[in-house]
C-alpha cells in the first residue's frame, strides 16, 4: 500500500473533505486522478450537507498533475480556479 499524499494540495479539498476522501479510500493523487468526477460527489454527498455543494469537477486534472510532478502546471491551473471551480 501506497503512502497516503497531502490532497489538500489540490484547489477545493481541505482537510475534512481530505479525511472524507481517505474514508473512501483515495489517499493518493493517483487514486484522484483515477476517480470519476460523479463518484467523488457522491463521497460528498454522504459526507453530509457541508460537503454536497463542493463541485469536484477539476479535482481528477489537478491531482494528475501532481500525481506527474507537474508542479508549474498545476499552479497555471489553480490560479485559474476558484475554490476548485473554472472563474
Amino acid at each position: 500500500m501506497s503512502k497516503a499524499e497531502d490532497l489538500t494540495i489540490v484547489e477545493g479539498i481541505g482537510p475534512k473533505i481530505a479525511e472524507l476522501l481517505r474514508a473512501a479510500g483515495i489517499t493518493t493523487f493517483a487514486a484522484l486522478a483515477d476517480a470519476k468526477v460523479d463518484a467523488i460527489a457522491e463521497i460528498l454527498k454522504a459526507g453530509g450537507s457541508r460537503f454536497a455543494s463542493h463541485k469536484p469537477d477539476s479535482w481528477p486534472q489537478q491531482a494528475a498533475l501532481a500525481r506527474d510532478g507537474k508542479w508549474d502546471e498545476l499552479k497555471t491551473l489553480q490560479d485559474e480556479l476558484v475554490g476548485g471551480k473554472a472563474k
